[in-house]
Parts: C-alpha cells; structure tokens; sequence
C-alpha cells in the first residue's frame, strides 16, 4: 500500500479518496503531528490510514512534490508471529535449523551472509535491513545494533510497560536468537603475521550484544550460540523438553560462557600486543574447556574432570592436553598427572631417549643411539618402580620397539612381563601400533606433540594462584664452572650435564646418580637433602662409582653430610647450584677427595 505525506489541508481531502476506513485501520497519526527529522518540516492533518498485518514496510511516495520518508511496519511478532533471529559465523547445520524453525511456523530474520546461505537452502528470511528500516553501514561494524532488534530481544513479556513500549513504537518480540562470533581465536592463532588492525577487525561487537540480551532475558527467548544445541532447541519447539526453565538457564549460561571465553581471548591477544615487556598482567582469565569427566580424582571419594586450556599462548604448543590416545582404558586423574611428567622430562632430550615415571618421578631415564638399548636401561634402572608406571619415548615406536615393550620380562625375575598404564610416543608406525595394542586391553598408547617452551605456569593455592614462567633452563644454556677438586673430564662433564637435566624433573629435595647417558638412581621428596642421597645410593649400588652426581639445589653441609658421603661412595663429579655460606666446605671437602665438584648458579626446585 501507499503512505501520502500531505502538506496541505486540501490535499489532506483529495488523498482521503484513496484511503478506505475499515474497522482494521490504525491511526497512525495524530493531528497535526510533525516529523521533525524531514527537511523541510511536513506536518499531517488527521487522516485514517491503514495497514495490513501481513506487511512489513510502508511505502512511501511523493505527492505534489512533497518530501517522502519511510518507516518501518511492525514485525511478524508485533502481529502475533513467532520470530527467531539468526546470525552465524560459522554456518554448520544452519540448514538444519533453519529449516526446522520454518517448520515450527517462526518467521526467521537474518543478517548479511547468514541470509544468503538460508535462502539457498529453500529457507524464507527477513533481512534486518528490512525491520530496522536502516542499511548495514561501517564495513558492516553497524548492522544489528538498533532498538527494533534490542528491543525485541529485551524486552519483558510479564511487564506491561515493556509490552506498552514496544506496541508504541511498533516493535515485534524475538522468541529465538541464534548467533555465534566472528572466528577471532582462529584469526588471530592462524598465522604469526596478523596485522593488528586485521586483528581489531575481527572483533566482534553486535554479535556478543545480541547474546548478551537475550540471555539476560532468558525466561523468554531462547539463545544458542552452538550448533551441537540445535536438536535439543527444535526438540524443545516442539514440546519434547519438560524442564523449561532449567532448559533455559543452561542455554543462558552457555552464551554468557561463550561470550566470556570469547572476551578472555581478545584480552590476552591485546595484553600481548600492548605489553612487549611480557610483565604479568594486573588481570587475566583463563578459559578453560571440558574434554572430559573422570571416573574420579586422586582417591576414589573425589570427583575430577579434565579441561584443556584455550588461551591462545597455548595453541600448537604440544603436550599432554592435546594428545590422542589410540587404545586403551580412559585417562585417570593420576594418569594425567603421570603422563605430563613423563613427556616433560622425555621432551627435554635431543637422543633417542626413554623415560619411565612412576608418581610423577622419573625412575628411569636412558639415552642411547638404539632405542631399544635406552628403553631396557631405563627399566633396569628401577625395575620395581617401572612395574605399573608411565614409559615415554621421544622418537617413533616402530615394531621392533613396540615387541620390545610387550616382551620384556622385569630384570627382577627375568619371567615377569613388564606392565604399564601408559605408553607415550610423538609417532607410531601402522605394525607398532598394531602389535602394542596385543600388551593389553587397558593399555593407554598415546601420541603427543613435543611440549613447547616457554609457557606460563599457573598452580593453585587455597584462594590464589601462583603463575610463574616454565623452568625451560637446560644444560646447553648453563655453565657448569669447576670450582674445586681436580680437574673435570669431558665424560665426566657429559654425565653432570645429563644428571642434571634428569634432576631437574625429580621433587625436591632431589638428587640423581647418572653415569653413560643413564640414570643409576634417584632420591626424591626427603625433608632433608642427606636422605634423597641414601636412597640414590641405595638404587645405584656399586654402579656409582666413578658416576656424576647432580643435587636440584645447594648442599647445606659437607662435612659429615651429604657432599663428603657422595666422595666416600666413590662418584667422580658433583654438580650443584652453589650459594650456602658453607660452599667453602664443599670445595675443601671435594678437595680432600678428589671428586669434581660443579657450581651452575641455577637451582631446580620442584615442589
């Protein structure tokens, strides 16, 4: 139909011919009202002009050169339709749902892309444009962001000035909104070159506003931001879901998590890009994700779950959070914790290296040219504490390895098979895979990616966290300065390095016995440093003679401690941080002996 902007009483008359006055006219205007955003001024005299319900515009012409405008006709929902609101960037199953809704009777009302894909797929769609009356504008940065949308959205159904508004400013109810955000955690994580302004660009500003809306007006419209809930929305359309209002907290919670994590995101990227320094920042979040529930904690009364962490720091950095199991059990709460010591202290060898951890301590660490030569020195360092442990390789596991693993009978009986929980490896080949999967049913075999350096370490206290670079300090990037005794040789040098490195993954107080590229003992998590040295010994047997020491931190005392017991049971070198006011006296101590002794200036705590 037609809308006649009249500008004089007499033509106010001559136009009257045209309009007709049934009972289902509204009046639109009142006497004499002006619009006042039209230049020049154009004022009305009362006419009864009429709408049809089924229109969503009215049309306006010019008459007697007079100027025009439009404005928008009320929504299929000011009418009594039911409307849903779609906008999507990542558009899987959208034909789905839209064709779903369109089935249920709800007009849809969509946006730019999201539109067009809908209309290929048969779907009818309102444009936004066509509601708010107004262009998409900016680069696109302006298109939902008007009072005919958030209106619609907000607005209260149980409150009758809600109602009362919006019938005064003809703006229909959204039943349903659907949107997720523009892909910024892809963007920005896809290539080291981003500019930022490609950055800025992909920051999402009416898509997080819309979802905010409608789950802060949950109780009546149904937001979903995730394309696994689209069955459960239709199912819920249809009358199959009983629980309405649980049904809508979650869906509410969801958008304000996805907007939350999204939020995290975009602050970490910016923190980034503004803080060159790398200071910690004043405030951060760190978003975290299911990937699964555990069957339980550390003790079989406590209820666990495992969540990987989406911080953008984190993307493509390895580890166990991101590795694929291809057979066995489920992953514990202890296997996790197990697993990431034993592929932390793996990755941290450039020779093939095996690793075996039990309660997240290394009990066996052999590198060798062969591998399998590694793996069998590995065990035979501490047979009874690999029986049940986690055993990481950082190379491939082909068959001559994974018959190896399967077969090998404990050295304590030489009939005893080895068992283990887990099997690490960064690869397999097609016949290793297969003939470890025949060890067992229960066997965890997973495939991970090396853990990358330099990330932030984050513990919690009771109330807090402590955040903390990673210890990524290494042998190569350590002077090992000869401070006493006589001179070290270059093997001897070689096995401080390599007890060095194996020390650094023990719990404090820590002290490992290492000789050839191969772990001879360990003593780990004593109060007192002396008796993580009685039990290294005790491990190590005579095999420690002539054998480097390494300690994670300084000796307290020599005399009649720990450093002059290491020279009596017959090590060559010992390395250790230095820094007690006593370490005078473990320079005249290893003097006495004869045994090497090594400052590093870097201490290994691991608590």
């Amino acid at each position: 139909m037609q809308l006649y902007l009249l500008s004089s009483p007499s033509s106010a008359a001559a136009a009257a011919a045209v309009c007709t006055t049934s009972a289902a006219h509204r009046r639109l205007f009142s006497h004499r009202r002006c619009l006042k955003h039209l230049s020049p001024l154009v004022c009305f005299s009362r006419a009864e002009l009429s709408l049809r319900n089924s229109s969503r515009f009215v049309r306006v012409q010019a008459v007697s050169g007079v100027n025009t405008m439009s404005e928008p006709a009320p929504s299929s929902s000011f009418t009594g339709a039911k409307q849903a609101l779609i906008s999507l960037s990542n558009k899987k199953d959208l034909d789905l749902l839209g064709k779903g809704l369109q089935e249920l009777g709800y007009t849809i009302v969509s946006t730019g892309g999201t539109a067009t894909s809908l209309e290929k797929a048969g779907v009818s769609v309102t444009k936004v444009e066509q509601i708010t009356n107004f262009p998409e504008m900016l680069d696109g940065r302006v298109k939902t962001l008007h009072p005919s949308i958030h209106g619609g959205i907000l607005a209260r159904r149980d409150q009758k000035n809600h109602m009362e508004a919006l019938n005064t400013h003809k703006i229909g109810t959204f039943d349903v909104v659907v949107v997720n955000l523009y892909p910024f955690y892809d963007k920005v994580t896809s290539s080291d070159n981003i500019s930022f302004e490609d950055g800025i660009e992909n920051i999402d500003i009416g898509g997080p506003t819309m979802i905010r809306a409608a789950a802060k007006n949950h109780r009546d419209v149904l937001v979903v931001v995730d394309h696994n809930d689209y069955p459960a929305l239709l199912e819920f359309l249809k009358g199959g879901e009983k629980d309405e209002g649980q049904f809508r907290k979650m869906l509410a919670w969801k958008a304000f998590q996805h907007c939350a994590s999204y939020d995290s995101a975009v602050s970490e990227w910016l923190w980034k890009q503004s803080n060159q320094g790398g200071e910690f920042p004043p405030e951060f979040t760190v978003p975290l994700s299911l990937k699964s529930a555990l069957r339980y904690g550390e003790n079989p009364h406590q209820k666990a779950a495992f969540y990987a962490d989406k911080s953008l720091s984190l993307v493509k950095s390895g580890g166990i959070a991101t590795a694929i199991q291809h057979h066995g059990k489920e992953m514990s709460y202890n296997n996790y914790l197990d697993a990431d010591a034993a592929w932390n202290c793996v990755s941290e060898f450039e020779n093939p290296t095996c690793v075996i951890v039990k309660h997240t301590n290394p009990c066996g660490v052999a590198s060798r040219t062969d591998v399998l030569e590694a793996y069998r020195l590995a065990v035979r360092a501490d047979p009874v504490s690999a029986f049940g442990g986690i055993v990481a390789f950082n190379t491939t596991i082909d068959e001559d390895l994974a018959r190896e693993i399967r077969e090998f009978r404990s050295p304590t009986d030489s009939q005893t098979r080895m068992f283990y929980e887990i099997v690490i490896a960064p690869s397999y080949t097609p016949k290793g895979l297969e003939i470890l999967k025949g060890k067992s049913k229960t066997l965890r075999i997973l495939e991970a990616k090396k853990t990358s350096r330099g990330m932030l370490s984050l513990r919690q206290v009771a109330g807090g966290w402590l955040a903390q670079e990673s210890d990524d300090a290494g042998p190569q990037g350590i002077a090992f300065n000869a401070v006493g005794g006589r001179k070290v040789s270059e093997k001897e040098l070689e096995d401080a390095k390599f007890a060095w490195l194996c020390v650094k993954h023990v719990k404090s107080n820590a002290i490992v016995i290492a000789k050839d590229n191969c772990m001879l003992g360990m003593g780990s998590g004593q109060p007192n440093r002396l008796e993580s040295l009685r039990i290294a010994f005790r491990k190590a047997g005579e095999a420690a003679k002539g054998a480097a020491l390494a300690s994670d931190a300084f000796f307290p005392f020599a005399w009649n401690d720990a450093v002059e017991e290491a020279c009596q049971k017959g090590v060559s070198v010992i390395a250790e941080p230095g820094g007690s006011i006593r370490d005078n006296d473990a320079i005249e101590c290893c003097n006495k002996y004869g045994v090497s002794l090594l400052f590093t200036n870097v201490r290994h705590f691991r608590h």
